[in-house]
C-alpha cells in the first residue's frame, strides 16, 4: 500500500515537472540564417570600380580648347562656380553672375585668366585653375586589321606610325604595306609600315602627321 502511494506521488512529480518545461515560452532564434546562394549562372553583382586616374597628356599652355571638349574649372573655395562644364558647339560655356563666356580657342591657361578677370567684380582674388577632362573636339579614328580600333583623341603631335602602335599593332593577316589615311575633305594618303620599318627612306613613303578628323584604314 505504501508503495503504491510512494508510485502515486512520483508520477504526480514527474508529470508537474513535465507541464512547466513545455508551458515556458520559446526563444526566438536569433543566428541570422547563412545568405542563400546564386543559383550557377545567375549574375553577381560587381565591386565598385576604381574611377580611372589616367591623365590626358595635355599641355594647358599649348592645348587649344575646343567644342564639345569637358573640361573642370577649380574656383577655389567657390564651389558654386567650380565643377565639369562640356563647351558648346558654339564654343561657349556658362558660368554663374557673369552668363555665356568663350572658352574654344584658347589655352586652358589663359581661359583661366580670362575667367579670373570677368569674377574679379563678384569675388575677391579668385583663384582659378583649368583643367581638360575629355578630348572631344580633336579626334582620329583607326578601322580595320588593329587590336583596338576606334576613336583616339589627338591631344599631341602624333604620325599614322605612333597611332598604328598606339592601337596594339596589326592583326596577323593585316596589310601592312597599303595603309590609307582619309582626310576629313576626302583626300586619301598611302604609307607603307613595312617599308618604313626597314628604315627605307623613301620620300613618298611619309609617316603621315595625323589630323583632326583623320580615318586611318588598315586593310585585312
Amino acid at each position: 500500500m505504501v508503495a503504491r502511494r510512494s508510485l502515486a506521488v512520483l508520477v504526480a512529480q514527474l508529470t508537474f515537472a513535465s507541464a512547466a518545461i513545455f508551458a515556458q515560452p520559446t526563444r526566438p532564434n536569433t543566428t541570422p540564417p547563412p545568405p542563400a546562394e546564386s543559383p550557377e549562372g545567375a549574375p553577381r553583382t560587381p565591386p565598385s570600380l576604381a574611377p580611372d586616374t589616367t591623365g590626358l597628356p595635355l599641355d594647358p599652355k599649348t592645348y587649344v580648347i575646343g567644342p564639345e571638349d569637358i573640361i573642370a574649372i577649380k574656383v577655389w573655395r567657390e564651389a558654386e562656380f567650380s565643377g565639369a562644364k562640356g563647351v558648346r558647339p558654339d564654343g561657349k560655356i556658362t558660368m554663374p553672375l557673369i552668363g555665356d563666356v568663350q572658352a574654344a580657342g584658347l589655352t586652358p591657361s589663359r581661359f583661366a585668366d580670362q575667367l579670373k578677370q570677368a569674377l574679379a567684380t563678384y569675388l575677391k582674388d579668385p583663384e582659378i585653375e583649368v583643367d581638360i577632362l575629355q578630348v572631344n573636339s580633336k579626334r582620329y579614328t583607326i578601322t580595320g586589321g588593329v587590336n583596338r580600333p576606334g576613336p583616339y583623341p589627338l591631344v599631341t603631335a602624333k604620325t599614322v606610325f605612333q597611332a598604328i602602335n598606339d592601337a596594339g599593332g596589326f592583326h596577323e593577316f593585316a596589310k601592312q604595306t597599303d595603309i590609307i589615311i582619309i582626310r576629313a575633305d576626302g583626300t586619301r594618303l598611302h604609307f607603307n609600315y613595312k617599308e618604313f620599318l626597314k628604315g627605307n627612306k623613301n620620300p613618298k613613303n611619309k609617316n603621315v602627321q595625323i589630323e583632326p578628323g583623320d580615318t586611318i584604314v588598315v586593310k585585312e
